[in-house]
């Protein structure tokens, strides 16, 4: 835990901030002095960063340090700035992927991902000072926890910095802090949340359609403008709304003195046309027109390489575009004309929002949705908030503006959803990597690695969000006990099953023989019944029969006796076959068909008395009639002779002798003992069903929660398959106290030193020995195809890549990459393994010397593109030489690479890496 409150000295809050401080950093403020981690979150340029110099002031009075990360490495280099300012500059250093500057300083400005590195306490950390003396690290812009790719890099740090350190998250506001908080409080120590959604420059929407610039919200700020809105009879079909033009919008925005802005355009391509449209328009003074000459004039002629054609006239007018294809030093210069007001607006991609601090008095936001991934989707809170965050300047403006621009397809509904969203919350997005494990069983057991990997913002999530299967669960688990009760409660459950087991399977018996014995019933049926067709059409009338059958009305039903009859006439029927009439020894009259004659008695003498018998005259002659005789029919029906019942065939009645065996054993069976054998088995099926749903649930709830401990599990089993690691028995004090544990081999501690977004193909491919002997600039070449993304199918280059680079290439794709891409499926690991052919010919030439303007106009690719690759090349071949194992020419190779390549452009200031 953090030192706590009485060892910590008062500081005089005036003296240090001679201003009056908003309620939230006093909040803040007390809550670090308190000794307490703190995580602030609070709207973008509320004053979040005051909190954090103040835990710089708090830890340089008692002789300790500060580490104050971020997530970019041009956030880094600006908060260097600032704290030199402030601090001076002896007081503070840098360190960034490939900077180093005043390392052992007091206050050490740093990316997230070095701090983090740091923390594995394994070589990869290993930058030249310690965490020795530190008292707080500060997490600034921590709602970066979000980013798909490097979200993860916050979740470590949080997971693995010791809690005697305080950490002071700042973020932006998000819908879950109150989970951030808890989750911080559950895996660090103590931790207090501060929420403001206090803005010291309010912001006050508006939209923007053809008609001009109107308030977007109602008089309650939670509905849209009525006028806005359009009458059903008004609506037009969607794609069919006429839209304000841009220069429309500039010079209105400059009418109502709503200047400078930041135009937010969802596309590097847009921007550029948006300066191009507003070429003719001029936001400046003269006065303002010349400052802006001389500065420009100024920095090309000291880097006369780093003009962006087409793009200075614009500046001169005030107008600029900024986005990740412009060159870094180009942007640095939009960057700080912007910052001085010289610039007006600035046509702007999204990063801008997410970036380094440019606050303007307006934001414009020029569409509502965005292209993605998967397709064309509406803005979300907070991505819509990230943006309305930059307008208002504390200090300057006693209000900020965000304007929504009226689209083809979104309007004023949209804009006045998102102006009144509450923010979205953090969603955890951390990911196992192979660096991960190797540099954590370096220095942890597989058990102590387990435990550390559970403790994740991802697996705390998934706990409360499992919470309602957890629930369903514990209800099963009630009523499987309160079944199991009810069912002890008769005796001894165990002799109980095995009983009621016996009894169901004899149910089965019983149940299968009935089926049985209704089958040859059937069949027996079938057989008589063609039988009886062949004996009727010989019959003669006068001719004893027994009737039963559906149209014998006395004799229907299965356990009736067969009526007794005489044949007295045959009629015709609906088919072929005849109908029959007939008088019983009940003296009724049968009309019935073939198939209700049960047995016929030709054998018999015939009645010669129902030669002169007719039915009655009332009775008509259809199937299934009844009638009762007269008295004259009395006489004949007594005639009639008494007749045997039709006897079952012999397999009918050993059947039926099986079945009463059967019924008898379960009318006396012991099971009864315990109670309704119906009712036990419905309760112990019911059992069996909830144990079964059991064990579905706990089955599924731990795969759920086991997820990233599962994922760790599948990159150990891929990194021992290339054998990166290797089981070592240690003995413990007793021969029964040996351990197995998991080590990096020496292939495993050099892929362990890399950071990148495959370290165990990087590190496999320095380690194969193929790039040992490439001369400098091959070698640079080389790793560019390593680490640069597969370009998109429209890029293209005129160049060439060299024999020399090809071949080692061509080897690893054709071994080690190949079986790598066949175990990672395997393992359902979706981790790039990136080897890039075409692009990284511009990389072979710029270390060759190839001037910058000539090589871009070779390549399809903008220069802030080109730059990037150059870059990440830079980066990854700095940490060559630091890797272990690799030759040493490979070593000395590297070294002169990052010479060939370390030039202008390529070594301006950091810039984020996406567009």
């Amino acid at each position: 835990m953090p030192d706590n409150s009485q060892n910590r000295p008062e500081l005089d809050l005036k003296t240090i901030f001679p201003f009056e401080l908003d309620n939230f950093q006093r909040e803040a403020i007390a809550a670090l002095d308190a000794g307490k981690s703190v995580v602030v979150c609070a709207p973008t340029g509320s004053g979040k960063t005051l909190i954090g110099e103040y835990a710089i002031h708090q830890a340089l009075s008692r002789g300790r340090r500060v580490f104050y990360t971020t997530p970019l490495k041009a956030l880094s280099n600006q908060k260097l700035r600032d704290f030199r300012r402030q601090f001076g500059d002896e007081m503070v250093g840098l360190l960034t992927g490939d900077i180093s500057v005043n390392r052992n300083a007091p206050i050490l400005v740093m990316t997230t991902e070095i701090f983090r590195n740091m923390l594995y306490g394994t070589p990869i950390g290993a930058v030249g000072t310690s965490l020795a003396g530190v008292e707080t690290v500060v997490l600034d812009e921590c709602h970066y926890m979000n980013d798909r790719q490097r979200g993860t890099v916050w979740e470590e740090s949080i997971i693995y910095c010791s809690s005697e350190i305080q950490l002071l998250a700042l973020s932006a506001t998000v819908a879950n802090s109150g989970q951030l908080t808890d989750w911080i409080n559950k895996v660090h120590g103590p931790t207090q949340l501060v929420y403001s959604d206090f803005r010291p420059v309010p912001l006050q929407f508006h939209f923007a359609n053809q008609k001009g610039i109107f308030p977007l919200l109602d008089e309650t700020g939670k509905r849209a403008n009525v006028r806005l809105v359009p009458k059903k009879k008004q609506k037009a079909e969607r794609g069919s709304i006429p839209t304000p033009s841009l220069t429309d919008v500039l010079c209105r925005l400059d009418d109502r003195d709503m200047l400078p802005a930041i135009y937010f355009i969802f596309s590097r391509r847009g921007c550029d046309q948006a300066v191009a449209e507003v070429g003719n328009l001029s936001l400046v003074n003269e006065a303002e027109t010349a400052e802006l000459k001389r500065i420009i004039d100024d920095f090309l002629q000291r880097n006369p390489e780093a003009e962006r054609f087409g793009q200075k006239e614009a500046l001169l007018k005030g107008i600029a575009a900024h986005h990740a294809g412009i060159l870094p030093a180009w942007k640095g210069l939009v960057e700080e004309l912007f910052g001085r007001g010289l610039i007006k607006v600035v046509f702007a991609t999204e990063t801008l929002a997410a970036g380094i601090n440019m606050p303007a008095r307006t934001t414009v936001i020029s569409t509502l949705s965005k292209r993605t991934d998967k397709g064309h989707r509406l803005l979300n809170a907070s991505e819509f908030l990230q943006m309305a965050g930059r307008a208002g300047r504390r200090g300057m403006d006693e209000l900020g503006h965000v304007v929504a621009v009226q689209t083809r397809f979104e309007g004023a509904k949209e804009a006045s959803y998102l102006a009144t969203a509450k923010a979205d919350p953090l969603a955890s997005q951390f990911t196992p990597s192979y660096g991960m494990v190797l540099n954590l069983l370096q220095t942890h057991t597989i058990d102590q690695a387990q435990e550390l990997v559970e403790r994740s913002f991802g697996q705390y999530l998934s706990t409360l969000y499992l919470q309602p299967q957890q629930t369903e669960l514990d209800r099963l688990q009630t009523e499987l006990a309160a079944i199991e009760e009810s069912l002890a409660a008769g005796g001894n459950v165990s002799s109980m099953e095995k009983h009621l087991a016996h009894y169901e399977k004899l149910q089965g018996r019983l149940k299968e023989d009935k089926r049985l014995l209704k089958t040859l019933l059937q069949q027996a049926e079938e057989a008589r019944i063609k039988e009886m067709s062949v004996a009727v059409a010989f019959a003669v009338l006068g001719t004893v029969l027994s009737l039963k059958g559906k149209h014998v009305p006395t004799a229907k039903r299965s356990h009736t006796t067969p009526v007794p009859a005489v044949l007295v006439a045959k009629i015709a029927g609906s088919g072929q076959a005849p109908n029959l009439v007939c008088l019983g020894k009940d003296n009724r009259w049968y009309i019935v068909a073939i198939s209700d004659v049960a047995t016929l008695h030709a054998e018999l003498p015939r009645l010669s008395a129902a030669d002169t018998l007719n039915p009655p005259p009332e009775m008509t002659l259809r199937l299934g009639q009844c009638r009762l005789g007269s008295e004259e029919t009395i006489s004949i029906a007594q005639l009639i002779p008494e007749l045997p019942a039709p006897e079952p065939s012999p397999e009918a009645i050993e059947q039926q002798q099986k079945i009463a065996a059967l019924e008898a054993k379960l009318e006396t069976h012991p099971v009864l003992e315990w109670g309704n054998p119906g009712t036990l088995l419905k309760r112990q099926r019911r059992r069996e069903e909830f144990k079964k749903e059991i064990r579905k649930s706990e089955q599924d709830l731990e795969k759920q929660q086991a997820r990233y401990w599962e994922e760790f599990l599948n990159l150990i089993d891929i990194l021992l398959n290339f054998g990166c690691l290797e089981r070592v028995i240690s003995a413990g004090v007793n021969r029964d106290e040996a351990s197995d544990r998991l080590v990096p081999t020496i292939l495993g501690q050099a892929c362990a030193a890399i950071r990148g977004d495959n370290e165990l193909w990087l590190g496999l491919s320095l380690m194969s020995a193929e790039f040992d002997e490439l001369d400098p600039h091959h070698l640079a070449a080389a790793c560019a195809a390593l680490v640069t993304e597969v370009s998109r199918p429209d890029s293209w280059t005129h160049y060439s890549l060299s024999p020399e680079v090809l071949a080692p290439l061509d080897n690893l794709q054709k071994g080690l990459r190949r079986r790598l891409f066949q175990v990672q499926r395997k393992h359902e690991a979706a981790i790039p393994i990136w080897l890039e052919r075409d692009l990284v010919t511009l990389v072979e030439q710029w270390a060759l010397g190839v001037e910058w303007l000539e090589l871009i106009s070779h390549t399809s690719l903008d220069e802030g593109d080109v730059v990037r690759i150059l870059r990440r090349t830079l980066d990854f071949l700095s940490q060559i030489p630091h890797v272990p194992h690799v030759s040493d020419s490979l070593r000395r190779n590297a070294c002169r690479a990052m010479q060939l390549i370390d030039r202008f452009p390529v070594n301006e200031a950091a810039t984020p890496e996406n567009s």
